[in-house]
Protein backbone atom coordinates (compact mmCIF):
# COMPACT_ATOMS: atom_id res chain seq x y z
CA UNK A 1 0.00 0.00 0.00
CA UNK A 2 0.99 3.87 -0.76
CA UNK A 3 1.79 5.69 2.40
CA UNK A 4 0.22 8.82 1.73
CA UNK A 5 3.00 10.67 3.79
CA UNK A 6 5.29 10.11 1.77
CA UNK A 7 5.42 12.62 -1.34
CA UNK A 8 7.73 11.29 -3.69
CA UNK A 9 9.37 7.13 -4.16
CA UNK A 10 11.15 5.57 -6.64
CA UNK A 11 9.92 3.19 -9.26
CA UNK A 12 10.71 1.16 -12.79
CA UNK A 13 8.89 2.21 -15.60
CA UNK A 14 6.97 -1.29 -17.06
CA UNK A 15 5.17 0.40 -19.72
CA UNK A 16 4.79 3.12 -21.94
CA UNK A 17 0.92 4.45 -22.82
CA UNK A 18 0.12 7.29 -25.58
CA UNK A 19 0.24 10.92 -24.25
CA UNK A 20 3.28 10.51 -22.23
CA UNK A 21 1.63 8.11 -19.61
CA UNK A 22 3.36 5.40 -18.11
CA UNK A 23 2.43 2.13 -16.14
CA UNK A 24 5.19 2.40 -12.77
CA UNK A 25 5.67 -0.43 -10.73
CA UNK A 26 6.77 1.14 -7.59
CA UNK A 27 9.78 0.04 -4.96
CA UNK A 28 6.91 -2.01 -2.64
CA UNK A 29 5.82 -3.95 -5.52
CA UNK A 30 2.32 -1.60 -6.28
CA UNK A 31 1.74 -0.76 -10.11
CA UNK A 32 0.74 3.37 -10.66
CA UNK A 33 -0.65 5.33 -13.77
CA UNK A 34 1.76 8.08 -13.98
CA UNK A 35 2.41 11.10 -16.12
CA UNK A 36 5.30 13.36 -16.99
CA UNK A 37 5.61 16.58 -15.29
CA UNK A 38 5.88 19.69 -16.93
CA UNK A 39 9.27 20.37 -16.73
CA UNK A 40 10.43 17.24 -18.24
CA UNK A 41 7.53 17.85 -21.48
CA UNK A 42 9.35 21.19 -22.47
CA UNK A 43 12.97 20.19 -21.98
CA UNK A 44 12.15 16.54 -23.69
CA UNK A 45 13.33 14.50 -21.33
CA UNK A 46 13.08 10.70 -22.77
CA UNK A 47 11.27 8.37 -20.40
CA UNK A 48 11.82 4.60 -21.65
CA UNK A 49 10.60 1.33 -20.05
CA UNK A 50 13.04 0.07 -17.97
CA UNK A 51 14.08 3.43 -16.46
CA UNK A 52 14.02 4.07 -13.02
CA UNK A 53 12.23 7.32 -12.44
CA UNK A 54 11.08 9.58 -8.90
CA UNK A 55 7.59 9.77 -8.59
CA UNK A 56 5.50 12.67 -6.89
CA UNK A 57 2.13 11.28 -5.70
CA UNK A 58 -0.76 12.72 -5.40
CA UNK A 59 -2.06 12.95 -1.82
CA UNK A 60 -5.79 11.80 -3.13
CA UNK A 61 -4.33 8.38 -4.83
CA UNK A 62 -5.26 9.06 -8.19
CA UNK A 63 -1.78 9.20 -10.27
CA UNK A 64 1.73 9.56 -10.17
CA UNK A 65 3.95 12.46 -11.50
CA UNK A 66 7.10 11.86 -13.25
CA UNK A 67 9.42 14.76 -11.88
CA UNK A 68 12.94 12.77 -12.27
CA UNK A 69 14.56 10.43 -14.19
CA UNK A 70 18.31 8.26 -12.60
Amino acid sequence: MIDPTKTSVMGVVTEALPNTFFRVRLEDGTELLSYLAGKMRMNRIRVLIGDKVKLELDPYGGKGRIIQRM
